[in-house]
């Protein structure tokens, strides 16, 4: 299916769509185009992961390890992985942590001018490089609109200005809907995570910015 047609239709796929996750994925996955689903083993992520391995159990599933998570997020990553057959690609930054700490020390706060140097090499670089050697068309993310301001004006399909479509099925979930599939499913949670790009709830890494 040529991608200009899902262009075209954008508005009415989000209308009918946009609060439908497993519909909208069944569609984004029926477009018959590669796709990736990316995560970051937050808290929830085992949701978006299930959701669409279901659709697509050999999809690609990125993963950017900046280095910096917590024993739980890779225990949880691990077990996630196990659990739902996860074809899983791992992106690391090119220079280890302990090889960055050991030259610029540590993590570079929010106000420190090398922060976005920092955020560069361990979150954007590698995902450019993800995009490079998956070459995707379609996009599966877990952001939602209560993340921060920026993600509460997306649509749950978009398209970047690169042409790949962007596709949020739990844009409009709440806390609440995410804890009751996890438990339906009989799906692990992880609420031990930290996002060194991040450092505060509300703000944005770069990553949504970016593409």
């Amino acid at each position: 299916m040529s991608l200009l047609a899902p262009a075209m239709d954008l508005t009415r796929i989000n209308a009918e769509l946009g609060r439908d996750a497993a519909g909208l994925v069944r569609w984004a996955v029926g477009l018959g185009q590669v796709n990736i689903v990316t995560t970051n083993f937050r808290p929830f992520e085992a949701v978006i992961l299930h959701l669409v391995s279901q659709a697509q159990p050999d999809v690609p599933v990125v993963w950017m390890d900046n280095g910096y998570n917590t024993e739980a997020t890779y225990r949880f990553a691990d077990e996630v992985t196990k659990q739902l057959g996860l074809n899983l690609k791992i992106y690391l930054p090119r220079r280890s942590r302990a090889h960055r700490e050991a030259v610029e020390g540590a993590t570079p706060a929010l106000d420190d001018p090398r922060h976005a140097a920092f955020t560069e090499e361990v979150k954007l670089e590698p995902f450019a490089r993800a995009l490079r050697e998956t070459a995707p068309k379609v996009w599966f993310t877990a952001l939602r609109a209560t993340d921060s301001a920026v993600r509460a004006q997306m649509e749950p399909v978009s398209i970047n200005p690169d042409g790949l479509i962007k596709v949020a099925p739990l844009l409009h979930w709440s806390s609440k809907d995410l804890h009751e599939y996890c438990k339906q499913h009989g799906l692990p949670n992880n609420f031990d995570y930290v996002d060194p790009t991040k450092g505060e709830d509300q703000r944005e890494c770069g990553l949504h910015l970016a593409h």
